[in-house]
Parts: structure tokens; C-alpha cells; sequence
């Protein structure tokens, strides 16, 4: 039986000193690198009440004391995520750095003409796999991506890459989760290392965002 009451939805409280001797405390969130609409499954738009049910709803799921379903990880990250989120001043501080590392982290095609014919399929499925490829290098245990998130990082709509998403599931190089996210198989991973699918050159990239 869960805990009731806002104790139940305090990050801290899951992993206060009396806590189980053996219980392992959760890793520490490095907030800069956290992508807290992905962390909450949201859209940048969603408004304050859409953040607090969806909080509350994954928060049940992620809590520790959850036997099915519980992830001390995910939770302490879900929990930072809401805390940036739900108080305007820091979510108009992050939207901004945000917007910034998405604009800048990837872009495959140069011109929308880029994105028609056979190359540009080519192209497509690379890039859908070269982001799989490396949002899996980069944390393995959260490694599946919102369509939105791939679309707007390709520079490119989703009704222009649905049969590249078709190609490479029918691969399986990458699977759909019930939720509808995208992760890559390990076939796709071992796809994707390989030299036709490696990530666009660097001159096609542009930077990271710089921290500010």
C-alpha cells in the first residue's frame, strides 16, 4: 500500500536516512543534461495542469515503493524534471537554454529539396538511426525518443519520414513502444555503427550549444 499525501510525491522523502540500510541511493541528476519534457513525456507547450497530472501519473509509477513498476533513478529524475517545470522562472530559464540545444545539436538536411527521392530516404533512415544510435551511447537506460523530438531534431516533418520509420522497423533496426517512442535494436546499433549509417560528417553538423 503506498503512502498518502504530498510525501508520497517528494523526491527527497524516497531517500531520507530512513531509508533501508541496503537500499542504494539514486545517482545524482546532472541537471544541465537533463531533458525534462522527455523525462515527463511532454511536449514544450504543455501547459501548468498537463505537468502536474502527468507528474502525478508517472510519479506512481516510478515511485521505489512500487514493486512492479518502481525506478529510484527515473523517480529522482522525474522529480527534478517537475521541479524545473512546474516554477515559471526556472522552466523560462530552460526553455531557452533548451530551444537552443535542440535547434543547434542536429540538422541532416540543408534544404527541403534534400529530403526528396531515394538519397533522401538514404539520408532519413540515417539520421533516424544515427540519433537512436547516439541517444543510446549517451544514456542506454533512457534511450527511446518521441517522434516530435526525432522530427524536430532532423529539421524534418513526420509525415515526410514515416517510410523511413517503416523500413527500419520492418528491419528491425529499431522498435515502437506502446507509448509510441522510438528506440534502436541491437541490430540497429550494430547497423548504425556500420560505415553507410554513420552519423552526418561533422561539416554537415552543427555545434553543440555552448553552455551558457
Amino acid at each position: 500500500m503506498y503512502r498518502a499525501g504530498l510525501e508520497f510525491l517528494d523526491a527527497r522523502s524516497a531517500f531520507t536516512p530512513h531509508s533501508q540500510p541496503d537500499e542504494k541511493p539514486a545517482s545524482p541528476v546532472n541537471a544541465d543534461a537533463l531533458d525534462c519534457y522527455e523525462v515527463m513525456q511532454l511536449s514544450p507547450n504543455a501547459d501548468a495542469d498537463t505537468i502536474a497530472r502527468v507528474y502525478r501519473m508517472l510519479a506512481l509509477r516510478y515511485h521505489p515503493d512500487n514493486a512492479e513498476t518502481g525506478n529510484s533513478e527515473m523517480f529522482v529524475r522525474l522529480s527534478e524534471a517537475h521541479q524545473i517545470l512546474s516554477d515559471p522562472e526556472k522552466r523560462a530559464a530552460y526553455d531557452v537554454r533548451h530551444g537552443e540545444t535542440r535547434r543547434l545539436r542536429w540538422r541532416i538536411f540543408d534544404q527541403a529539396s534534400a529530403s526528396i527521392g531515394s538519397e533522401g530516404e538514404k539520408r532519413k533512415r540515417q539520421g533516424i538511426l544515427a540519433l537512436l544510435y547516439a541517444k543510446t551511447l549517451h544514456d542506454p537506460e533512457q534511450s527511446e525518443m518521441s517522434i516530435q523530438l526525432i522530427e524536430e531534431l532532423l529539421g524534418c516533418p513526420r509525415e515526410h519520414l514515416q517510410a523511413a520509420l517503416w523500413y527500419l522497423k520492418g528491419k528491425n533496426y529499431i522498435r515502437r513502444s506502446d507509448n509510441g517512442r522510438y528506440s534502436i535494436s541491437i541490430a540497429g546499433f550494430e547497423v548504425a555503427e556500420a560505415e553507410q549509417f554513420t552519423p552526418a560528417p561533422a561539416s554537415r553538423q552543427l555545434p553543440e550549444a555552448s553552455p551558457s
